[in-house]
């Protein structure tokens, strides 16, 4: 799970539903694009993860450089989190359904609930 700090509502819903379906959780906050020496310095517990799930408020952008450092399924959860030209989430949903990065799965705005169990189907196969 990874998350900046203004998505933890967002991104505990999610680590939350994972485990009450009987995941492994590892979580990780502030990692976003703007800090991104923070992402990398985490790179091992991106490499170990079976899926990982991403949430991004504002431009979107985490999920997609997620997913180029790792091979593994990513759920990306864009949020309703941000000013100026975010459109509550909208901007976010949007880059994120761009993304030119493989392996990105994008559930609906502020859908924690949705990408932990999509994360549980995953990691059942």
């Amino acid at each position: 799970m990874r998350a900046g700090t203004s998505d933890i509502p967002v991104a505990e819903e999610a680590a939350l539903t994972a485990a009450m379906m009987g995941n492994q959780v590892e979580k990780l906050f502030d990692v976003g694009v703007a800090g991104l020496h923070r992402l990398l310095g985490n790179r091992q517990q991106l490499y170990a993860a079976s899926v990982v799930i991403v949430i991004a408020g504002m431009e979107g952008a985490l999920p997609s450089v997620v997913a180029g450092l790792i091979d593994r399924p990513v759920i990306a959860v864009p949020t309703s989190v941000g000013y100026g030209a975010s459109f509550n989430g909208l901007a976010a949903l949007l880059a994120m359904l761009n993304s030119c990065a493989s392996g990105i799965t994008v559930v609906n705005i502020d859908n924690g609930f949705g990408a932990g169990f999509a994360a549980s189907l995953i990691n059942r196969v």
